[in-house]
């Protein structure tokens, strides 16, 4: 029974890396034809195993389960299946999930292009900070590292005014008033002062939650939702006046809006995930570092399915 268990598994184990490679090329037909071939080949496999175990003597067979044992281990060690699985997920889920994918390489980019010595200063600075935006966060359901990442991305955490209006870590400028008065209920407040920083970052975090809601959880929708802001229709009015359904159609039209604005919060919002999980920001083309960094996902993106929950849906409207 054991040497049944051992035999299956190890090639589950490497039909699984193989079709994972396979789906890394983003190819269907190729996918479909490893599938096949993998079928057959296990198939074959197993009898010239069984008959050669048939023939063994109890030495032998300690021997070939040895071996087994090791192909597994060896599989598992240098054929990441973990990636190699995302990516078999992500080919199988269809355009949503490779949407999601490109942005995370966008990301992942962003991080590698970074001056790594700024962006540590930026959160240094961060800490102070870090337990009133927690609250914030917890208090409307919102990733506190998410939100890091915008402030990060507004103010750089020196809390101050800017040209166009914004105030505070978060930049608060126009504030829809929805979002207004659930920051005054949870702050048990009758005024908002956006120079207090518990406030400032209870306006944003309501704000975001209230956009995530109108973008059906689209998480970079509602990312360009909060930079773009409820002027004129805001982002809602664009997608409907030109019938983008995502943030990869809507990206055209936006024209002099920061389009990038996603990938800038979310670049941050990884890098203070790395200085949490590892006490340092490492420069990800070293030595195994690219994999590592991968390895501990992208705040807002652990799972795919809250930036496209639905192929195709459109913001429901309010």
């Amino acid at each position: 029974m054991l040497e049944h268990t051992l035999t299956a598994t190890l090639l589950t184990v490497v039909g699984m890396i193989v079709l994972g490679r396979l789906a890394e090329d983003g190819d269907a037909l190729s996918l479909a034809l490893g599938l096949a071939g993998v079928a057959l080949g296990s198939g074959f496999a197993v009898v010239p195993l069984e008959r050669l175990r048939q023939r063994m003597g109890a030495p032998g067979r300690h021997t070939l389960n040895t071996l087994l044992v090791a192909g597994i281990v060896g599989s598992l060690w240098y054929g990441h299946p973990g990636s190699a699985l995302h990516a078999l997920r992500d080919l199988l889920a269809g355009e949503r999930a490779t949407q999601v994918r490109v942005i995370q390489h966008q990301v992942y980019a962003a991080y590698r292009r970074m001056d790594l010595d700024a962006q540590r200063k930026i959160l240094e600075r961060a800490e102070v900070y870090a337990p009133t935006i927690e609250r914030a966060a917890q208090t409307f359901g919102i990733d506190a590292e998410l939100m890091v990442g915008i402030a990060a991305a507004e103010s750089s955490f020196y809390p101050r005014d800017s040209r166009d209006g914004g105030k505070g870590l978060f930049q608060i400028t126009a504030v829809p008033d929805a979002a207004s008065a659930a920051a005054r209920d949870k702050l048990g407040v009758t005024s908002l002062d956006p120079l207090n920083q518990r406030h400032n970052a209870y306006v944003a975090a309501a704000t975001l939650a209230l956009y995530q809601k109108q973008m059906d959880g689209d998480l970079f929708l509602t990312l360009l939702a909060y930079n773009i802001g409820p002027r004129n229709g805001g982002l809602r009015t664009i997608m409907q006046t030109y019938g983008a359904r995502n943030f990869a159609q809507v990206q055209p039209y936006l024209q002099a809006l920061p389009r990038d604005y996603p990938i800038r919060v979310l670049s941050s919002a990884l890098s203070y995930r790395i200085w949490k999980r590892m006490g340092r920001l490492p420069r990800f083309d070293g030595d195994g570092v690219a994999r590592d960094v991968q390895g501990l996902g992208i705040p807002g993106l652990d799972d795919a399915r809250l930036a496209y929950q639905q192929e195709g849906a459109r913001p429901t409207p309010r």
